[in-house]
């Protein structure tokens, strides 16, 4: 499935649930696929830019990205547990080009503070640099 056909397929998900803050609170379900191991918590991992501690790991395996994440906060950790997810498992290129539509599209620019969605801005331009870096 391409990158942009998984995104549809998420926000589509999403997106029956009707309410925003509910929405959003399902977002945690995604921590547990892309939790990083406490022994891999490096500073080398963490997120600047972020106003909780965020850790980001990438790699290449057989030609596709794989993205795991950990966050102090629970809400943080949700939301970048989701791009993790969203991101894993697609070719470099498409990790490099494909902008997160889900923000958007799932009504939570409008509920989440300016400061969550420069951190979350943040992950993105981790995520694109490692994509990049293997393309």
């Amino acid at each position: 499935m391409s990158l942009t056909a998984k995104q549809e397929e998420l926000i589509a998900d999403l997106n029956l649930i009707e309410d925003a803050h509910e929405r959003l609170s399902t977002l945690t379900s995604f921590v547990a696929r892309t939790r990083l191991p406490e022994d891999l918590k490096g500073d080398d991992l963490l997120v600047p830019g972020c106003v909780s501690r965020v850790w980001i790991h990438g790699e290449l395996k057989d030609g596709l990205t794989h993205f795991r994440s950990a966050a102090d906060s629970p809400m943080v950790a949700g939301l970048i547990a989701l791009l993790c997810d969203l991101y894993s498992g697609a070719k470099p290129m498409e990790v490099a080009i494909i902008e997160p539509d889900v923000w958007q599209r799932c009504g939570f620019l409008k509920i989440l503070t300016p400061t969550r969605l420069n951190g979350l801005g943040a992950v993105r331009g981790r995520i694109k640099a490692l994509a990049t870096s293997w393309s």
